[in-house]
């Protein structure tokens, strides 16, 4: 049976339990409490639910203010205005204030489909990952999520995290594994090729293993869940085992997890990388799907550039 859960949903639900037995954890949205589903949080714990209401800015100078007195803040706001608008904020009143604020980024990448370029946000991954100790995280399905968060309370220090609108299909069987940020999972083994995935594209990267293995290659498959910091280890152990590396990513080909790859690559061992994801353009309006499929973020599309870095 396809999941029929949200992430945001998740991100509810773990933090209501953990709630349970930590009251320094406060949620805040920006009149964001049901796009974020983060309305059952603000009703079972209204004294740890602070309503900005629509302005970006204030609730990230708030959240560090709760930060600063002890508390464990979450901020949960649409994407394209969190990464973009209260940018300033999150600069200096998160990051150069060394405050332990969680950002979450929800309705990210292309989820918000036909409200276009205004409301996607595939910039984001590229601002945060600039900004001194923010660690950024993309988790891959439910299950991630909730181990995702379930690390993020105990992490110390900001962090900027983007989950999509939607519910997307599981890439893990259960949240029995060990999560930790910082350190990427390899969802396949292999020695021909690999791909490096973030987020929802993770499933893409999948289902491109799995044609590729039917043509006979032998693909590894990355699960980069954490662009920043960034697991360098995997991706220096997978270009020199495999020699060629496909990036997949619901973001610009500028500046996101391609660009944060081919970083290391370039610099660490040298050998073809390609980037698959947004190119330098707005970015069409449609379903997630509709635009996946629109810009070659799919398995076809994916296994057709791992043949011809093979020359098959």
């Amino acid at each position: 049976m396809a999941n029929k859960i949200p992430n945001r949903q998740v991100i509810c639900d773990t933090l209501l339990d953990l709630a349970k037995g930590d009251r320094d954890i406060m949620v805040l949205a920006s009149d964001s409490r049901g796009s974020a589903a983060m309305a059952p949080f603000a009703d079972t714990y209204p004294e740890q639910f602070v309503e900005v209401g629509i302005a970006e800015q204030n609730i990230v100078g708030i959240s560090a203010g709760l930060a600063h007195s002890g508390k464990k803040p979450f901020v949960t706001s649409p994407a394209c205005f969190l990464s973009m608008r209260s940018i300033e904020q999150i600069k200096v009143d998160v990051a150069y204030s060394a405050t332990n604020v969680k950002l979450i980024g929800i309705s990210g990448g292309v989820s918000y489909g036909a409200l276009g370029m205004s409301h996607h946000s595939v910039q984001d991954l590229a601002v945060m990952r600039a900004i001194p100790g923010l660690a950024v995280v993309l988790p891959a399905d439910r299950h991630e999520t909730k181990k995702m968060t379930e690390a993020l309370v105990k992490h110390e220090g900001g962090a900027y995290i983007r989950i999509g609108r939607n519910p997307v299909e599981d890439v893990y069987d259960s949240d029995d594994y060990e999560f930790i940020i910082g350190k990427a999972v390899t969802m396949r083994e292999g020695s021909d090729i690999s791909i490096i995935a973030a987020g929802e594209t993770v499933r893409v990267a999948l289902d491109a293993e799995a044609e590729l293995k039917e043509a006979g290659v032998s693909c590894r498959v990355i699960n980069m869940h954490t662009i920043k910091p960034l697991d360098k280890e995997a991706i220096v152990k997978a270009a020199r085992e495999t020699g060629r590396i496909i990036t997949v990513e619901e973001h610009s080909i500028h500046g996101g997890l391609g660009a944060a790859v081919a970083e290391v690559v370039v610099q660490e061992h040298p050998v073809p990388v390609k980037i698959v994801g947004i190119p330098d353009e707005p970015a069409i309006a449609g379903k997630t799907s509709e635009v996946f499929n629109h810009y070659g973020i799919s398995a076809d599309n994916i296994k057709k550039i791992a043949l011809e870095m093979l020359g098959r």
